[in-house]
């Protein structure tokens, strides 16, 4: 294990500590005219390195993460399936949708991929595709079937929406689930092709340590949005701030000094 910089506290740099699977370091910039130099702003040192620069009490602190072979290649795998659309033409495509159904609900046959049935899930209509293109794309079918294999417990429990005192209006379950894969993929900036923020460099850090972990981040949000529903005794037309709050509690997890893994997320503890 080695220090390195990672958290910003206020308006000064914090130092953690992280694996040695990357190289992150610190250092000062002394004051300049360069516009691009302010808080949150990042610059651009070269390739496999990234650099972000914050603007504190009259100097620069620049934090450098120095991505390794294997964090550029995962962070290549996710950036690609980012970019898949939903084709319902795709057997591969059509084979998830059905695969997500039958861990779903294991006992009941589905009639088509064209159904009345898949509004009971949470769809805006009889064909779930249209959802898909209108949202994240192919990887928020894929975050789903993850989540209802790999914590089918938990999944379960948001698809019947049991537990705590639900709203006559209940937020759409897969409807939910796509929107908050395209939450996960803004707040981690991970389609920009320079850094921007703390949160990225994190995940990248946690994406070394288990290449699934854009997906058990995506089972985390999920339990966390729920939780807050519950607590807000939100409706349906609250969605959106209760998403916007899911974001928040997130972050400020993401940058906690001693997470270095997804498992090391306090709310992780949700999931069963």
């Amino acid at each position: 294990m080695s220090p390195a910089a990672a958290r910003t506290q206020g308006n000064c740099i914090a130092i953690r500590t992280l694996s040695t699977s990357s190289s992150i370091s610190r250092c000062s910039l002394p004051p300049s005219g360069n516009d691009d130099a302010i808080s949150g702003t990042p610059l651009w040192m070269g390739k496999g390195l990234t650099c972000v620069c914050f603007k504190g009490k009259g100097n620069y602190q620049r934090i450098c993460i120095n991505l390794t072979p294997q964090q550029e290649e995962r962070l290549r795998r996710l950036q690609h399936r980012m970019k898949v659309c939903f084709d319902a033409s795709k057997q591969e495509h059509q084979e998830a949708l059905k695969a997500l159904w039958h861990a779903s609900y294991p006992d009941q046959e589905l009639h088509g991929l064209i159904s009345d049935q898949w509004k009971e899930m949470g769809w805006q209509g009889r064909d779930p595709s249209t959802d898909f293109s209108r949202g994240a794309g192919f990887i928020s079918l894929e975050n789903l079937l993850f989540f209802a294999k790999t914590f089918p417990a938990s999944f379960q429990r948001l698809l019947k929406k049991q537990g705590g005192k639900r709203s006559a209006w209940e937020y759409p379950f897969a409807v939910a689930g796509v929107n908050i894969t395209f939450m996960i993929m803004q707040m981690l900036d991970l389609e920009a092709t320079k850094p921007r923020t703390f949160v990225r460099g994190v995940f990248i850090q946690m994406l070394s340590e288990n290449e699934w972990a854009f997906d058990l981040l995506y089972c985390v949000a999920f339990l966390v949005m729920d939780k807050q529903w519950l607590e807000k005794n939100a409706t349906y037309m609250e969605f959106n701030d209760v998403l916007r709050s899911t974001q928040s509690q997130l972050e400020k997890e993401l940058l906690m000094d001693d997470v270095l893994r997804i498992e090391d997320l306090p709310s992780y503890t949700l999931l069963c």
